[in-house]
């Protein structure tokens, strides 16, 4: 797995994941979306922790500016 995700992107992710993370806690979101919200922020933080997105690699995205060179 080559990393395809810039820094910007993974903090993005970080910061929705987080964002999402706390409309769960605070029962914002309730019943079946919340679990489908929480499996969302667990591979927004899993992709951001690995710096790879098995979607940026289906459709030839890279952010990753290091990949980019050469």
């Amino acid at each position: 797995m080559k990393t395809n995700m810039g820094a910007l992107d993974k903090i993005i992710r970080v910061i929705i994941a987080i964002a999402a993370g706390f409309l769960v806690y605070y029962d914002v979101v309730q019943g079946v979306y919340s679990y489908i919200l929480l499996t969302i922020v667990a591979i927004f933080l899993l992709t951001s922790l690995v710096g790879f997105c098995p979607l940026y690699s289906i459709f030839g995205l890279n952010t990753c500016s290091v990949n980019k060179k050469g």
